[in-house]
């Protein structure tokens, strides 16, 4: 049975669940599809997914509380009735009309298989450059098949389940996936990453998107020891450390520039990097 597993929060995601139970209906085995809302406040939002109880083999669960992103999926793990978890986020498109029937393949010989996520390849909307930039940056440098974990678009079996669950303490934007694939891995669970991608149109402003971009490194700060070694950005600190001084006056000096640049309509994503580096340096 394929169990197919949605958190949302404040988002609709009707489109999706309608695009996916068309094709789960084609697929010839047992399926559901579960949408947890995680607390949300936004009742046109609450509205808009009800529909999703109209169809069949869906149930759409209101959680009271905002409990996060790790938290939620692991709820959505307990409640799931299938011996395959196809997790994916709620601001994903189906783009391809065999998607599922590629996961359920795949699953056939392995436990752990990563779909991916792309972009949209022209972007106009000048408020959300910066994480259009980045991603695509992203997608250039390692494909639509990655080794690498990401939790936008993924499957895992019953096999994995009762041995690997999302790290609650993180609570917060950020990370939570790769501690997920770094646990992954010490289970003895490799990763295996197919291209079969969901489409990502629901891309933030400069602004959301740098607020995010803070709190995940607020992340990556305090949970250090524990990922520290796969996050580049506290490999850069490690390598720089000894710099550190002088990376926290230039920060402190000109981070209002570089906020303005990240901001604007054309961001730089190598002064991302150094802004993120020199916010990470003056973290405590």
């Amino acid at each position: 049975m394929l169990s197919i597993l949605i958190p949302t929060y404040n988002y609709a995601c009707y489109r999706l669940v309608a695009d996916l139970h068309q094709q789960a209906e084609l697929l010839g085995m047992p399926y559901e599809i579960l949408v947890a809302e995680d607390g949300s406040k936004s009742q046109v939002t609450i509205i808009a997914n009800h529909k999703i109880t109209e169809l069949s083999h869906c149930r759409y669960i209101r959680r009271k509380d905002n409990v996060g992103r790790s938290a939620i999926r692991n709820y959505l793990m307990t409640e799931a009735q299938g011996d395959l978890l196809l997790f994916m986020d709620a601001d994903g498109k189906v783009v391809r009309d065999d998607f599922l029937k590629k996961y359920v393949e795949a699953a056939e010989n392995h436990d752990v298989v990563c779909g991916g996520v792309v972009h949209p390849e022209e972007w106009h909307d000048p408020n959300s450059m910066l994480r259009w930039k980045y991603e695509k940056a992203y997608e250039h440098k390692y494909g639509n098949i990655s080794e690498q974990f990401r939790s936008f678009s993924f499957l895992i079996t019953r096999n994995v389940a009762p041995k690997v669950h999302f790290d609650e303490r993180y609570n917060g934007y950020g990370y939570e996936d790769v501690q997920f694939g770094k646990d992954l891995e010490e289970a003895g669970f490799a990763i295996y990453g197919i291209d079969n991608p969901l489409l990502n149109e629901d891309v933030e402003d400069n602004a959301t998107f740098l607020q995010k971009t803070e709190e995940a490194l607020r992340a990556a700060h305090r949970f250090q020891k524990e990922i520290g070694n796969r996050v580049k950005v506290n490999r850069l600190y490690q390598k720089y450390h000894f710099f550190s001084p002088v990376i926290r006056l230039f920060y402190q000096m000109f981070s209002p520039l570089m906020r303005r640049n990240l901001l604007s309509a054309n961001p730089s994503l190598t002064l991302l990097n150094i802004y993120k580096l020199g916010y990470y340096a003056c973290l405590k």
